[in-house]
């Protein structure tokens, strides 16, 4: 008798959920990341059997416990290695990376670079908060400077990370950035699901208890419309309500703020953002907050081969022509015996 095939049935954001307590501090950015991840599962289609999330160590680590998947709480950094494992076992499994700024540009930062650069077919979620918030408030690397924390109570001296900078710089081929209460984050992961490759993003995730508001200036909503810029591909580079946008001073090379009269952005120079573009990508995710926007959403997305897609192809060719035989593996080649240690007489 044949076997009949299970017709896959939609899921809800309830079936995301687990039954454990979810346990962050009370108003934390993570909850609102963890909502919009379970929203976003049934709406890219996903199988709660098919995927699986891997965390290292931090607040944001704990969510592999919270999401009705498979998943890996793995140790300080280490995330990316247990993920390449996982995706170079099975290929078909839908593998997501949740870390922080802390777990992957510190200790995680050599894995996270090569993660980057190999191009596996993955999701990283980096929770930004700029603060070290399980071990009680040290600064990370993205810490900006004079930041009072307990191990720099006169203020850090070191300069930030950024981290889209970092993943650019790592070759990475999709780029993006969102926030961990805007509506528009579900957006975002959807579009990083969809690259086939690495899809990293940054999420400003706000630590109320050790970092509170670091964010403000233009996370909350008296701010948005002067300090956000959500950009998207083929669409004009424009903030506060349209009246500002990004032009290119050509004699210098870098990006610059000017007004937009009577919506006419094309007079104004305003150029269109083009999120292959590299070199613009770059220029984004480095303008100075304050003089420029925060630049969100998706600022590079050029696919490219993916790691696991190459390792599979060169496995098969490698066994063409081959018998599996593990007794001949052993066997095979030199060999050599190890003679007793001679003695004096």
């Amino acid at each position: 008798m044949n076997d009949m095939t299970p017709i896959a049935k939609s899921t809800t954001p309830k079936d995301w959920e687990t039954d454990q307590e979810v346990r962050w501090c009370p108003g934390c950015g993570d909850y609102a990341i963890l909502k919009a991840v379970q929203r976003t599962m049934p709406e890219i289609g996903a199988r709660p059997e098919n995927t699986v999330f891997v965390s290292g160590i931090g607040c944001s680590s704990r969510f592999p416990y919270y999401m009705e998947t498979y998943g890996f709480h793995t140790i300080h950094g280490r995330a990316p290695a247990v993920a390449t494992g996982v995706k170079l076992a099975n290929p078909d499994l839908d593998v997501w990376i949740i870390t922080g700024d802390g777990d992957a540009l510190s200790i995680g930062g050599n894995h996270t670079m090569h993660l980057i650069r190999r191009n596996l077919d993955c999701q990283v979620l980096l929770f930004n908060n700029e603060i070290y918030g399980l071990t009680k408030g040290q600064y990370s690397p993205t810490s900006r400077v004079g930041t009072r924390t307990p191990s720099t109570p006169f203020g850090s001296v070191d300069r930030p990370a950024n981290p889209c900078a970092f993943a650019l710089g790592a070759g990475g081929r999709f780029i993006a950035r969102a926030i961990d209460v805007h509506k528009n984050l579900v957006g975002v992961l959807k579009a990083a699901y969809a690259h086939k490759g690495t899809g990293f993003v940054e999420i400003f995730q706000n630590c109320i208890v050790y970092n509170d508001d670091v964010f403000a200036p233009f996370t909350e909503k008296k701010n948005a419309a002067g300090s956000q810029m959500w950009v998207e591909h083929g669409k004009p580079l424009l903030f506060d309500g349209g009246t500002k946008g990004l032009t290119m001073d050509r004699e210098r090379l870098v990006l610059k703020v000017v007004d937009v009269v009577d919506g006419d952005w094309q007079a104004a120079g305003v150029i269109v953002h083009d999120q292959t573009n590299r070199g613009l990508a770059h220029m984004l995710v480095e303008m100075p907050f304050g003089a420029f926007p925060m630049a969100l959403g998706v600022l590079f997305d050029d696919p490219a081969p993916t790691f696991e897609s190459a390792v599979v192809t060169q496995n098969i060719e490698a066994a063409k022509g081959k018998t599996p035989n593990l007794q001949h593996l052993l066997s095979q080649g030199q060999t050599w015996q190890v003679e007793k240690e001679p003695r004096a007489e």
